[in-house]
């Protein structure tokens, strides 16, 4: 229907469009265009696509690794290769680094007053160069090793629980990654611990829910902006400033709670909210807005993707018996009669990392980098590109390309990054779970530690099983984020050191 009113509302202006586009195209040397429809290009396609990563890394197969669509007035190419992808995040990463001003971002981040949607410029160094000597550094990430630990064992606790029950319970492993790493932002963000089972952190998390889903809708006004009437009466701008409201809304009291209190130097240096509303109290206007998109970036990316990752891990390995069977070995040879893994452990795990790292590569959970925009013309493997071009990068096919990843990229094999310098840092392209280059995930330390940590413990404290009649599935859903489609349940059997 959406696509039958926008051929029927304005043809002719489409018409315009589509051969103004197309005879700029005869000039130059672009990349291979996907074929697409009349008026429409390629909008059908990529809107209706069941899971769009593998729908694009099917079309690379065929029409090679950087591909151009259709899509209006916004020329958008995808990339699929090590090779290219390197090309976009290092060798020309000047050229390809700004943002897209896409609606349901620029709404849910203040207008991009964050530091991930924000275009490049002055304003996007001064909040990169914020997080990474404050928010986000090496000694802040470190500062909060106790309250991992701590919630780390409040999530192995009630898994002992259930594992000690008679008959033994089985666990939702989902479940239990997700109030992990939703109650770590919500205690390392802004100090609060909500009870796993309570209504404000049932909240948090449908909150969540929301504000991904937004990010990644279709708005027909992001393509067509003199069709954005559509999105009105579809309810797509209602939603989104529904979802905007209450998110405002839970920032406030953030915020007003803070303030309430007083903002200790204490508390500032306790939690990362504190911190910023810190470096905006010091000049004379504070920038409210800046501390809410803030806010914004920590739920959505501190929380969905690692509770992904962790419970991603588990599936290999409950896959893999003999890969388990080796992780846990070293783990519990590391920790020996402790009880426990700490984060003095941790370095000492090279096969735990490795696991972890080849599970970003294989079942990684942002499949696909936030869109980037060309500041300048540039040639990109022999193909002119246009400024103001929307680019993507594909990190799902990237990590199976087999020109750059031997042995087998479609298997499962964390010895790969055993004996060599691999890793998922951002220098290897064809393991780029956080992205590369300026653009990187300013969280990357903070998501790993919270990971590793888990990890450890859930396979040093226990043995899993899968229940009867119950099979393991790797289906995903669809979304910024890969989760598994079906919850894990696991049966933990108490390990006895």
């Amino acid at each position: 229907m959406m696509l039958l009113l926008i051929s029927i509302a304005l043809p002719i202006f489409l018409f315009y469009l589509v051969h103004k586009c197309s005879k700029k195209s005869r000039k130059t040397n672009l990349p291979p265009l996907i074929p697409g429809l009349p008026l429409i290009g390629n909008l059908h396609q990529l809107s209706r696509a069941p899971i769009l990563h593998t729908y694009l890394s099917q079309l690379s197969k065929i029409h090679g690794p950087i591909l151009r669509f259709n899509l209006c007035s916004t020329p958008t190419i995808v990339v699929s290769s090590a090779k290219l992808a390197k090309e976009v995040l290092r060798n020309q990463d000047l050229a390809f680094c700004s943002r897209p001003k896409l609606v349901a971002q620029q709404r849910l981040s203040y207008n991009a007053a964050d530091m991930v949607f924000v275009p490049y410029g002055e304003e996007w160094r001064e909040q990169r160069r914020i997080a990474n000597v404050h928010l986000l550094s090496r000694i802040k990430v470190q500062s909060f090793r106790s309250v991992r630990e701590d919630e780390v064992a409040r999530m192995v606790a009630d898994i002992a629980r259930s594992a000690s029950s008679s008959p033994p319970g089985a666990v939702n492993l989902s479940a239990a990654a997700m109030g992990l790493t939703t109650t770590l932002i919500c205690r390392t963000g802004f100090g609060k611990r909500y009870e796993e089972q309570g209504s404000e952190l049932r909240r948090f998390q449908e909150l969540l829910d929301e504000l991904g889903m937004l990010l990644t809708a279709f708005f027909v006004s992001d393509y067509f902006p003199a069709l954005s009437w559509v999105d009105r009466v579809s309810g797509l701008t209602k939603r989104l400033d529904c979802a905007f409201e209450k998110l405002d809304s839970f920032y406030q009291e953030l915020i007003d709670d803070h303030l309430d209190r007083g903002g200790t130097q204490k508390d500032e240096q306790d939690h990362i909210l504190g911190m910023q509303i810190k470096f905006e109290l010091d000049p004379t206007q504070p920038i409210w807005d800046r501390v809410k998109a803030l806010l914004m970036n920590l739920f959505l990316g501190g929380s969905d993707s690692s509770a992904a990752t962790i419970v991603w891990v588990m599936t290999a390995l409950m896959k893999e018996p003999h890969i388990m069977e080796k992780v846990q070995s070293e783990i519990r040879n590391v920790a020996g009669d402790k009880g426990k893994v700490d984060e003095d452990d941790l370095p000492k795990l090279a096969y735990l990392k490795a696991v972890i790292n080849e599970t970003f590569r294989f079942y990684t959970p942002g499949p696909m980098l936030l869109a980037r925009e060309t500041t300048a013309a540039c040639v990109l493997d022999g193909y002119e590109i246009q400024s103001k071009t929307t680019v993507y990068v594909n990190v799902w096919a990237v990590a199976r390309d087999p020109d750059y990843l031997k042995p087998n990229p479609d298997e499962f094999l964390p010895e790969r990054f055993i004996g060599n310098d691999m890793d998922v840092k951002g220098k290897d392209f064809g393991v780029i779970p956080f992205g590369a280059g300026r653009r990187i995930c300013p969280g990357m330390l903070m998501g790993l530690a919270n990971v590793e940590l888990a990890i450890a413990n859930l396979l040093y404290s226990f043995d899993w099983e899968m229940p009867s009649r119950i099979q393991l599935d790797t289906h995903v859903l669809s979304g910024l984020i890969m989760h598994k489609k079906i919850p894990l349940i696991l049966l933990p059997k108490q390990y006895h050191i």
